[in-house]
């Protein structure tokens, strides 16, 4: 499965209202391993910056002067998220921006374009009702480090929002899918040790031959006069479990 962990930041809270992305982000993981592939822009919004929006990601005006505006990233945006499920936090927020820059030059919607949207922020819920689940609170819920996140920024949350969901989703899905994953090598081509199990040949099997099966029968016999006649391994099948007798020559 390809998923690909997003993030934007913006001039305000709503894009009804001409707000802006001004930085977008992606990192790309496929069946739950990081590929080193990312995007990330910085854009210029043609407007002002809210002064609230600014002291969350500390992004100002100057720095975005000469900056590309979304028209000259979008294609590659809509290549970068072609069939894969975008994994967003609070999916909605960055969705509707998306979707306000895409229709702004009369391309698709996001949801046409990518094959699936999952809203971490939805799941956390369902797991922790009741608590906090920005982004902040989940990293120190699974024990990620986070201390260099001293403000927003697109690249860097959708890293740890990857952490994240790995960690949230960390069960029976996470082992199948490494059970099915081929096998990791080291830069030598050794492969790994939490490999191993699953590349080592069966196990033989040894049977025991005619004297340890005598020596094993002279034990048994030992236990079952030393246990009063209670051994459990001398006691006779219950009835409808006794073995079929052999069959027997035919006159």
């Amino acid at each position: 499965m390809r998923q690909i962990f997003l993030d934007t930041e913006t001039t305000g809270l709503e894009p009804r209202q001409g707000h802006r992305v001004i930085e977008i982000a992606g990192v790309e993981m496929k069946n739950r391993r990081l590929t080193g592939h990312h995007l990330h822009h910085y854009l210029n919004p043609d407007r002002e910056i809210d002064a609230g929006a600014q002291a969350i990601h500390g992004i100002d005006s100057g720095f975005l002067e000469d900056k590309p505006r979304f028209a000259q990233i979008a294609r590659e945006f809509m290549d970068f998220i072609a069939g894969a499920e975008l994994v967003i936090h609070n999916a909605p927020f960055d969705i509707g921006f998306l979707d306000m820059e895409l229709a702004r030059l009369d391309l698709p919607a996001t949801r046409e374009i990518c094959a699936n949207v999952r809203d971490t922020l939805k799941m956390a819920r369902e797991l922790h009702p009741g608590k906090r689940n920005n982004l902040d609170a989940l990293c120190e819920r699974y024990q990620i480090n986070n201390a260099h996140r001293t403000l927003h920024g697109a690249l860097l949350d959708a890293e740890l929002l990857a952490d994240v969901y790995l960690a949230m989703t960390r069960g029976q899905e996470s082992l199948m899918m490494e059970m099915s994953a081929p096998p990791s090598k080291s830069a030598s081509g050794a492969v790994q040790p939490e490999d191993a199990a699953r590349t080592r040949p069966p196990l033989p099997v040894r049977r025991a031959n005619a004297e340890e099966r005598k020596a094993h029968a002279a034990v048994l016999e030992h236990i079952q006069q030393e246990s009063g006649g209670v051994c459990l391994f001398r006691q006779e099948p219950e009835i409808g479990e006794q073995e079929s007798p052999a069959p027997t020559a035919q006159a």
